[in-house]
């Protein structure tokens, strides 16, 4: 290892890692393994994270994608990211046991599509095209919801009327990119009717905030998370638009020294789905490259606790 590590500064971004709703996700499939044992199965991954879902996986959770695969009378659980109401029928229609791990933030948005589409709205949906969550919310309805990627979809986009056209989002998002489509929307649209919160959730913001706070500060960030999670993603992709190379991790043993070669100050961030016992492994691997100060930034701090579904007091 060169000479040029051994002063390297780290800065622990405020808040990182697991949200509230990550938490409850992960705490019902363990619950339910202990309640009523192995196997238990998962209806997609239940949080992105690599670790999350092999630890889950050694405590016999079984991850499908398919119902089909599902045998009858047993226990499934929905994942964070939410289902689609025909993968809720089809699962009632087998006869499974049901425990809906979907975030309450995510349900929200279910509730106000299916509302407002009683009212005859029209949506815009803002998010990224197979993600489940996308998957989920669009497909509370049989049609009428329109998918934009990004500024030049929403030029695309004929929906049958523009009187009654609502927005919602994904709510991992980029809060400055889905800010920016939904003005476009604006634009062709005048009149569209924006949720009376916005759909991205605290926890993205949040760690969105934590990260154009501290990368002023740092000469190169590294983002704690697989590279399924949009919410990681995002963190590592907003830094780069701050001028910050960044790179994610979805273990320490991607660490890459040379990423921190020359650099004095090294920021780390995690995903609302990245462990803290991930961060703490790579801090232990920066410090294998030499004498370091690791401090922490200040940030928001979330108090937030979602209650769990009933049947699964133990």
């Amino acid at each position: 290892m060169s000479q040029d590590l051994k002063q390297l500064d780290v800065l622990l971004a405020e808040p990182r890692g697991f949200c509230a709703g990550v938490d409850r996700a992960i705490e019902i499939v363990e619950r339910a393994l202990k309640k009523f044992g192995p196997p238990i199965y998962v209806r997609h991954e239940i949080v992105h994270n690599t670790f999350v879902v092999n630890d889950l996986k050694a405590k016999g959770a079984i991850f499908i994608d398919e119902l089909s695969e599902v045998p009858p009378g047993a226990t499934l659980i929905f994942s964070a990211h939410g289902v689609s109401r025909a993968v809720q029928a089809e699962a009632q229609a087998r006869g499974f046991s049901i425990f809906d791990a979907t975030c309450p933030l995510v349900t929200k948005v279910h509730v106000e599509v299916a509302k407002l589409a009683r009212e005859g709205y029209e949506f815009i949906m803002i998010g990224h095209k197979g993600h489940p969550e996308v998957e989920g919310t669009m497909g509370q309805l049989d049609g009428g919801i329109h998918l934009v990627e990004d500024v030049a979809d929403v030029a695309l986009i004929q929906p049958s009327q523009a009187d009654k056209l609502a927005v919602v989002t994904q709510t991992t998002l980029s809060v400055d990119d889905a800010a920016a489509i939904t003005a476009a929307v604006r634009e062709r649209f005048p009149n569209v009717r924006r949720p009376k919160q916005q759909d991205i959730c605290y926890a993205t913001q949040n760690r969105q905030d934590a990260v154009k706070m501290m990368s002023p500060q740092v000469d190169v960030l590294l983002v704690v998370g697989s590279p399924t999670s949009s919410n990681s993603n995002r963190l590592a992709e907003l830094a780069r638009k701050l001028g910050v190379p960044s790179y994610m991790v979805d273990n320490a043993g991607e660490l890459r020294p040379e990423w921190l070669e020359g650099r004095a100050r090294v920021g780390i961030t995690a995903g609302a789905s990245a462990p803290e016992v991930l961060v703490q492994e790579v801090i232990a691997r920066i410090r294998d490259f030499g004498a370091i100060t690791v401090r922490r930034v200040e940030g928001v701090e979330e108090t937030i606790k979602f209650p769990l579904p009933k049947g699964l007091k133990l």
